[in-house]
Order: C-alpha cells, then structure tokens, then sequence
C-alpha cells in the first residue's frame, strides 16, 4: 500500500433519528451508484474478464445471492482448482464487505459468492481503526471495487458488550474496551431503545465515518467512484437488508 493511512475519526458521534430500511437500489447507494471496476468472473450472470460493473450491480449480485442462501439453493460458485489458479497472480473482488467477526456472518457464504468476488475486512462490532481503514482503502484505490457494505447482524455481542458496560459505567476487560468505545456513540444515541436500534445505528456511524474518510474514500465517493452502504443480518432467516440512509 502506497498512501499513509488516515488519521481521521472514523467513528463519529452522530444523533440518529427514526431508521428506514429498503432492498438493493436504496438511497445509500448513491452517490457512487454509476461506479465501475474490473471484475474478474466466469459464471453465467457474472461479467467476463475485463468487463466492468456498477455500484448497483455490486449492489444486485449480493442480493441475488443472499437470496439464493435464504433458500438453500446456493450455487457455490467459482470455488473450482481453475478458479484458485485463475486468480494465483491478480484478484478484481466487486465488493468489499466491512462485517462483524461473527463466526454466524462470513459473507462469502451470505451472499453465495465465490474466491475472488469479495474484499472481506471483518472486526467485532464491524467498527473500524486506521488498520481497517488502510485496508478498506487498498480495495478501493488499488483494485477498484466499487461498492462498500458495512454489515452488521441481529443480536450483535459486541453492541450487547457496549451497551451493558456503559450501563453499568463499567470496564470491559482487556483490549475488548476498545469497542466499547468504538460503538459508544450508537449506545448513546439509542440509549432509549434496543440493542437492535443500537447495531443499526453503528451501522450508519460507519458508514458515514468511510464516506467522509479523508483523503481517499472521501474523494472517491465525491467523484462517483465508490459507493459506501448499510446492511443488516437477521440471524433467523438469513437475509440481509440493505439500510436507507437515516
């Protein structure tokens, strides 16, 4: 990686009112929503190498695939040798997913896609550091994906941990303070309701804190290069909703 990574605050203590939710096409996708980036992928429904696709077509190859999970008919697609050794040297991903370290929520298998589709970054709490950040920076500069999906999930630990500690005016143990207070300003701003209000509102803090992120993520999505969005799992059904701004 060639640029330093930002210094910037990337978790931003926001006052979220009442949270809408809609299906892929939904107003997050903009302002990157005609973005483009090479993809690398074989199968039937997928460009071929050296095509390029869209924020909203990110955007519908992970709710097809989603969907395809929730009815337990996944393609399980390009997971072959020939695919492995296709992307020995080079890798195109169309998204890159910043999830929770869950071991519920691997998105590879919630959106039915294969080696080489996702840049998958993953932390407890889906919060983000300057580590986070200079990844989800690479994917987006160096190998252009054009899409960010900030995923967080139903019944969340780690804003269940933030939530109880800050109640109690406690200490969490170790180094797991640290999301504590990563997640405080979704904890405060929720405080009247539940953990679920509480993991969608760190859902928006993150992804507002990447689309102001200076100066990479930022610029890319002023120029309509990149599109950063929410998304929530329900642990039940198995079906990610993609969130409309607050």
């Amino acid at each position: 990686m060639t640029h330093a990574m930002s210094n910037t605050n990337v978790l931003l203590s926001l006052g979220l009112g009442a949270l809408s939710v809609c299906l892929a096409g939904c107003a997050g996708l903009r302002p990157g929503e005609e973005s483009t980036a090479h993809v690398r992928a074989a199968a039937p429904g997928h460009a071929q190498e050296g095509a390029k696709v869209t924020s909203a077509e990110a955007n519908r190859r992970l709710v097809e695939g989603n969907r395809r999970f929730v009815q337990g008919h996944g393609d399980h697609p390009r997971q072959t040798p020939d695919r492995r050794a296709e992307l020995a040297t080079t890798q195109h991903p169309f998204a890159v997913i910043l999830g929770c370290a869950d071991s519920r929520t691997g998105p590879e298998v919630l959106f039915d896609q294969g080696l080489g589709d996702l840049f998958v970054v993953r932390e407890a709490g889906n919060v983000i550091d300057d580590h986070t950040l200079g990844s989800i920076e690479y994917a987006a500069e160096h190998l252009h994906a054009p899409l960010i999906v900030v995923l967080g999930h139903e019944r969340c630990g780690a804003v269940a941990a933030a939530r109880d500690t800050i109640a109690a005016h406690g200490q969490a143990e170790g180094h797991i303070q640290s999301l504590v207070e990563a997640i405080r300003p979704a904890v405060e701003a929720t405080s009247a309701q539940d953990a679920e209000a509480t993991c969608r509102a760190n859902i928006h803090n993150v992804v507002h804190a990447l689309r102001t992120s200076a100066p990479l993520l930022q610029h890319m999505v002023e120029k309509g290069e990149l599109a950063v969005v929410g998304a929530y799992y329900d642990l039940d059904t198995g079906t990610v909703t993609f969130l409309a701004d607050p």
